[in-house]
């Protein structure tokens, strides 16, 4: 920039703090300096929008340097796939959904034969799991998706790809606010719905009270009651039902006729993303059409890769995949998110190429979300009063992370705390997550992952929080618990009673000694009172005395005559037919609804 002549810098919608930074050949802090100076803590991941970067340049006095906004290219949208003549019949995609602790796991566990329900965090699945099972030589997929509400992102996305929903409900606890919540999304994404009653070796099982539920106020009715809804009655801890549940699942499919192409570029969903010590990213995603082989080049959303290694759900080596087959695959250079769509592409060259369009728009897209131009001129101009909550996140899957963060986001704080995330990932607590932390009150969230004892020692050393939690709702308590107490105490006031000046005694510098009537409520000593002379408030005043005739008094009610002696901050004059409001004052923590 020395040779005085205009740089013309070309930016997208939305650029980080880093890249701008890069772009303009200037110290990274020197632009958090300046994002800070007016009223915004940012980060060196933080986005900004083109307006906001503009006025920072300005703010700079960067006057030969200007910047231009680049056109975003408009990237290839995934058409729907049309099946060929030469499509074959297919595995059923089955999600199994309901209410927490209802038994979804230890019924996927029951059928596979595994135990995977004592992994999971108080026995609530955390995140999609896939599986596959034959019977009578007929492969079925198997999802198992969260039961926390926390997780709708993650049972939204199951229930999307999915052809049959298993809904589970507990014979022995009815229809809960996921089990509707379950019947929902598998009605909005078209898929058909099996009933499993499970529990039913409880002696406190009633499975007619779960079909009469059912029936009456979800419009799902029995086969055996003349509807069309398939129930089965089943026990995930005797094994009893278990084949007939799969037997009418297999039943449900082949009235839906399910195909899909062998012999087309592989294609389907990401349905977990992280990173493991060794392997890289890891990727557990679901073929939908095609047949996937190491080797192949793929892009999801922004990430690509080649697949070096393709696992089947017991992580043992496959040769190939096809359609309705969950796999485990490892190459992709970055995580891809969960729900992005995976296809196929030639080579490596072609790979890049087609993640351009897609980080455009996703960067596009999430300049909404970020620091706009109006926020920084809204800082730049005033305060900002609302409390700030800041945080970083870590998890162990992409899944897991979207979900914990989406979730955190939805805490209504009634704009009186703003939560800021400064930092989110997938894998373990590291030095740079604390360094990041440190020296800014961040408090540093860990949803199952692991703190080193190196990281933890910096922690500690360093002042900064680190919470660690395997049970998402514990976490989001804890978060709205943080927050709440950064609210400030609200004041409130309660009304007691009203009197009506009569006489006045004496006025002296800092007291008042008058007479009246009340006329509501009562008065006692140590009261405050609003002196008003028509609408207009003339002061505020404490009552110190209370007088009934010469006797003092605790208390005087309604219709009593009385003498006051009211102590005041300044001289006030009060004359006969002021009136007094009395009131009592208090600070009441507030909370979060």
């Amino acid at each position: 920039m020395a040779d005085n002549q205009e740089k013309v810098v070309v930016i997208a919608d939305s650029i980080t703090v880093g890249e701008l930074a890069e772009t303009l050949n200037l110290p990274v802090t020197t632009l958090i300096g300046e994002l800070f100076k007016n009223g915004i803590i940012a980060t060196i991941n933080q986005k900004i929008d083109f307006e906001t970067a503009t006025i920072i340049v300005d703010e700079l006095h960067l006057e030969d340097v200007r910047l231009e906004k680049r056109e975003a290219a408009t990237g290839p949208t995934r058409k729907e796939h049309v099946l060929t003549d030469n499509a074959v019949e297919r595995p059923p995609i089955v999600a199994v959904m309901g209410h927490v602790d209802h038994g979804k796991t230890s019924l996927l566990d029951a059928i596979l034969e595994t135990k995977t329900v004592d992994d999971e965090a108080g026995g609530i699945t955390q995140h999609i799991s896939a599986y596959q099972v034959e019977r009578n030589n007929r492969k079925i997929t198997l999802l198992d998706t969260p039961g926390h509400e926390a997780f709708a992102a993650l049972r939204q996305h199951g229930a999307t790809l999915t052809d049959v929903v298993i809904i589970v409900v507990a014979a022995d606890d009815g229809v809960k606010p996921q089990t509707v919540e379950a019947i929902r999304f598998a009605r909005e994404a078209n898929a058909k719905i099996v009933v499993a009653i499970n529990k039913i070796d409880k002696e406190t099982a009633n499975p007619n009270l779960v079909k009469t539920q059912l029936a009456t106020e979800h419009n799902l009715n029995p086969e055996e009651w003349g509807g069309d809804v398939i129930m089965v009655e089943v026990s995930a801890k005797t094994g009893q039902g278990l084949d007939k549940l799969l037997e009418n699942v297999l039943l449900v499919a082949d009235l839906e006729e399910l195909k899909a192409d062998e012999d087309t570029p592989a294609e389907g969903l990401v349905i977990e993303a992280h990173m493991e010590t060794g392997r890289g990213s890891v990727v557990g995603l679901l073929v939908e059409h095609g047949t996937l082989h190491p080797g192949h080049y793929l892009v999801a959303g922004t990430a690509y890769g080649k697949v070096r290694t393709l696992l089947d759900f017991k992580g043992t080596p496959i040769k190939e995949a096809g359609p309705s087959t969950p796999v485990t695959v490892t190459g992709f250079k970055d995580l891809p998110q969960f729900g992005d769509t995976f296809s196929l592409v030639k080579n490596e060259k072609e790979a890049r190429q087609a993640t351009v369009a897609a980080r455009l728009e996703r960067e596009k897209e999430a300049a909404s979300t970020n620091v706009t131009s109006a926020d920084i001129l809204k800082m730049m101009n005033q305060q900002h009063e609302a409390e700030e909550f800041t945080i970083i996140v870590k998890a162990d899957v992409q899944g897991s992370l979207t979900s914990v963060i989406d979730s955190l986001r939805l805490i209504d704080t009634g704009g009186q705390i703003t939560l800021r995330i400064v930092g989110s990932g997938v894998g373990n607590i590291t030095e740079n997550d604390v360094h990041l932390a440190a020296d800014s009150g961040t408090v540093i969230y860990g949803f199952n992952v692991e703190l080193p004892p190196a990281v933890k020692r910096q922690a500690t050393r360093d002042k900064v929080e680190v919470r660690m939690y395997k049970v998402i709702y514990e976490l989001l308590d804890d978060a709205k618990r943080s927050m709440e107490a950064l609210l400030s105490p609200e004041v409130k006031e309660t009304e007691l009673g009203k009197l009506t000046i009569k006489g006045v005694f004496r006025t002296m510098k800092e007291e008042v000694i008058c007479g009246g009537e009340v006329t509501s409520g009562k008065i006692t000593p140590g009261l405050q009172a609003r002196v008003l002379r028509g609408k207009e408030q003339l002061a505020e005043v404490e009552v110190t005395k209370v007088q009934r005739g010469q006797v003092e008094a605790k208390e005087v009610f309604e219709g009593d005559m009385c003498g006051l002696s009211l102590k005041t901050d300044k001289k006030l004059v009060i004359e006969e037919g002021d009136k007094l409001e009395f009131f009592s004052r208090e600070l009441v923590k507030r909370t979060l609804s």
